[in-house]
Parts: C-alpha cells; structure tokens; sequence
C-alpha cells in the first residue's frame, strides 16, 4: 500500500486516533496535511490550526489543488442518563462529530474531484448499530455520521470518490481516558468484548489504511465495525 505522491488531509490529528492514522500514512510515504487546534507532534505535515466547531473562512485555501483522501477524526465521549442531557449537550456533539464533517468535506470537495479516485474516512460509534445506555447524544450524532456516509457515496460515486466510515468500540485514546483510568475499568471494558480487549488507535488506523489506499478502490458507502465483536457477538 503505497502512499508516494498522495496527499492526505486529516482533521483532528493531535491525538488518538488521528494521530495514529498520521503516523501510519506517514510511514507509507504519504503527503501529510493536518487540521486541529494543536499540530500533531513527530508529523511532518503542514498544519492549518483550527477548532472544527469554528468557521472554516478559506482556511484550507493553502492546500494543493488535489487531495486523495480526507480523514475526519474528531469526536466527542459524552456519557450519562437521558434526562440529564440538555440540548445543548446534544448540539454540542453534533457540531463537533457532523457539522465539522460537513464542514471539511465541503471545503475540499473540489480537491477531492481532482484525484479521480479519492477516499473520504469518517468514524462513527459501535452504539449507533447496538443501544448503548447513557449514550443517546453520541449515538444520535454518529447516527447522522452514517447517514452522511451513505448519502455520499451515493452522490459523489460517479466522481470516483469513495466514503466510509469505521465504527469502533472504547478504544484506549486520551478522549475515553477516564473510562479506563484504573485497572478494574480497564478489566472490566476488556471482558466486555468479545475479542478480550479494548481496541487501540493502531486497530483503527490499519483500517483507515486500507480504506485510503488503492487496495480499498471497490469499498464504498459501508460502515466497518472495527470492534472486538461488540456490536455483533454475544
């Protein structure tokens, strides 16, 4: 899987997930461009500084007129009972985890054209697919991530670009710190998947890899649960 010569957008890699993806890319050769409020740190890429909940205001005018693959890492753990979200808390998920999606997508859509095969990775939650209690913002927001992912597929497959999205379960990440944060959480959330563990941002990086490269050209408009078998075992 070669990356030499694409250029690779990805929002949200300072840390978790993002980061991992980034290292993996640049491992390959990748062309690295990054957004989020802080440069990731040991990438070499450009970064474009910028809080996904803000206006985008032609930040990414610096990019080169092509982009092969846009990766939208952000997300948000907002775990309690139904009757203690407010409705801002259930906005709040929703800029970062959708409207920012929309937002980066939009932007670069005509870079993306340009390649004439790209590759679009959005993430989205195993509870969207498996009720989850104390998770009804999340869910509701990735639950719209899905939706996005699907209807543009749909929309943008005649230009050869491809979107996916991937699904994980508790993935051991700065974001789910404080689920994990002694060893009797971090036991109890490896027994409860079916694989034994919880995942790793390396996990989900091998993933975004693949739906990135040339190897993923005929996978589009699917939602990977990348999970341990928690949204589908017993």
């Amino acid at each position: 899987m070669s990356f030499q010569g694409k250029n690779i957008l990805i929002i949200g890699a300072s840390s978790g997930i993002g980061l991992a993806i980034a290292q993996t890319l640049q491992a390959e050769g990748a062309s690295l461009f990054t957004a989020s409020r802080r440069a990731p740190h040991g990438i070499q890429s450009q970064h474009i500084t910028w809080d996904v909940t803000q206006p985008i205001e032609g930040l990414f005018d610096v990019l080169p007129d092509t982009l092969h693959g846009l990766v939208y890492a952000p997300g948000s753990i907002n775990l309690k009972p139904f009757q203690r979200f407010s409705l801002a808390d259930f906005q709040a998920d929703f800029n970062v985890n959708v409207l920012g999606a929309v937002a980066a997508i939009q932007a670069n859509l005509a870079r993306l054209r340009k390649a004439g095969g790209a590759s679009i990775v959005l993430f989205s939650t195993v509870a969207v697919q498996t009720g989850m209690g104390f998770h009804a913002s999340i869910a509701t927001a990735k639950g719209a991530v899905e939706g996005l992912t699907r209807s543009l597929a749909a929309e943008f497959a005649a230009t050869k670009i491809r979107c996916n999205a991937i699904a994980p379960s508790l993935t051991d990440t700065p974001l789910a710190a404080s689920l994990l944060s002694s060893d009797e959480k971090r036991e109890a959330s490896n027994k409860r998947h079916p694989i034994g563990r919880v995942g790793t941002p390396q996990d989900l990086a091998a993933v975004a890899k693949l739906l990135l490269s040339d190897e993923g050209s005929w996978i589009t408009g699917q939602v990977l649960n990348v999970d341990g078998g928690m949204g589908r075992l017993k």
